[in-house]
């Protein structure tokens, strides 16, 4: 996953992970990477990243992979691991097709210029709950013209 965001430089990509849940554990086995329309601040999957995670999984159970998918990944180039609102709402739709489902965001520059993985595992809570009121488990840089969007949605 870290090798396909750095990939794309500054344009985000985005894949899907196959793997198993155990217990309350789940278990990335594999990723594959999604033929998507990137940009610098989003992810546009159309028709055909879906046609193909359709044949990839179909491939892969047709020759005994056991995994099905558990979740999706993208990056964000240089502006940490959170959820926008358009994330939110993609997790959103993911959970209530499949549960549970994992997403995962990897920011590629602060993996390089940090020397260690910088990623971010997220879920979203189900319509209606309410979260405790917390503060911010960590402190994060985030540029100006993402500030906006960053945090709004961090209880959903």
């Amino acid at each position: 996953m870290v090798m396909h965001a750095r990939s794309g430089g500054t344009l985000e990509v985005m894949g899907m992970m196959i793997g198993k849940v155990d217990g309350q554990t789940m278990i990335v086995m594999d990723a594959f990477a999604l033929p998507v329309e990137g940009s610098e601040t989003r992810v546009n999957a159309h028709t055909a990243a879906y046609e193909y995670m359709s044949q990839y999984m179909n491939s892969a159970h047709s020759v005994g992979r056991l995994e099905n998918a558990i979740g999706w990944y993208h990056s964000h180039p240089g502006y940490g691991c959170w959820l926008s609102g358009v994330d939110c709402s993609t997790q959103m739709g993911n959970q209530q097709y499949q549960e549970p489902f994992l997403a995962v965001v990897i920011d590629p520059t602060r993996t390089i210029s940090a020397g260690k993985v910088n990623l971010g595992a997220f879920r979203t809570y189900p319509k209606g709950y309410k979260p405790p009121d917390e503060s911010p488990a960590e402190y994060q840089t985030i540029p100006l013209n993402k500030i906006e969007d960053f945090g709004v949605h961090c209880k959903q």
